[in-house]
């Protein structure tokens, strides 16, 4: 009985830690959507959360640490939702065009999330790898098909995060609206390599926003598309 009671004892303590951490990480993401990141403080951070200041370097070494899980939560749980739909799709443009789009979608729905994903995106980098990996395999898998002298794909990688983090952050914060979507998308189609004639395909074969940013709701896997799996023909 006493060794049944201290694993319980231990599986309480850990379930414990766990919602502190994540009050922590969600107090954070709410500082982060009103304020710049830098004028972000541990004791603004521990006040919004409702814990002990040395509660805080329980679970963070310091405020970078903790903006890298922000950022991570944010990103990773997003992406999760968006694979099921990405999946489905065989053509790598298009799998990149429905990527942005779920993105940008996702920014008009809820600023708030773009406007923090955006700023933590500069502090804490490597909370984007999971979803830049997504967007590399499917630029490797493009530039097979692009005559010699296209753009690398480390390069296309490196032109549309940037160009995706700057249309987040322009969406979250009211500079851009929903009228600007289409040409945001086709922007980013445009700095890859693809022609006018070709964007136009893409565009034509993506679903409409609002059915995009249903897809995408909390709670919700992204539907696949029917016309998807004729990615071959186009």
């Amino acid at each position: 009985m006493a060794n049944v009671n201290s694993v319980r004892r231990a599986e309480i303590g850990r379930e414990k830690r766990a919602r502190t951490r994540a009050q922590l990480v969600a107090a954070a993401g709410s500082l982060f959507a009103r304020q710049a990141v830098e004028s972000v403080t541990v004791d603004d951070v521990v006040k919004e959360a409702g814990v002990a200041k040395g509660t805080f370097y329980v679970h963070f070494e310091d405020l970078r640490a903790l903006g890298a899980a922000v950022a991570l939560d944010l990103v990773q749980s997003f992406d999760e939702l968006l694979q099921p739909g990405r999946l489905a799709i065989s053509e790598p443009e298009l799998r990149m065009a429905f990527g942005c789009s779920c993105f940008i979608d996702k920014a008009l729905s809820d600023p708030a999330w773009a406007r923090v994903v955006a700023r933590m995106a500069t502090a804490s980098p490597s909370g984007l790898e999971a979803a830049r990996s997504r967007f590399l395999e499917d630029m490797r898998r493009f530039s097979k098909g692009v005559p010699q002298g296209g753009v690398p794909p480390e390069l296309s990688l490196e032109i549309v995060s940037g160009m995706l983090l700057q249309l987040l952050s322009a969406f979250g914060e009211g500079r851009l609206s929903r009228r600007h979507r289409e040409d945001a998308l086709a922007a980013i189609l445009r700095a890859i390599g693809l022609d006018a004639k070709q964007i136009k395909s893409v565009l034509g074969r993506l679903p409409p926003s609002k059915d995009a940013a249903l897809a995408l709701a909390p709670g919700k896997s992204p539907k696949p598309r029917r016309r998807t799996s004729a990615g071959k023909g186009g």
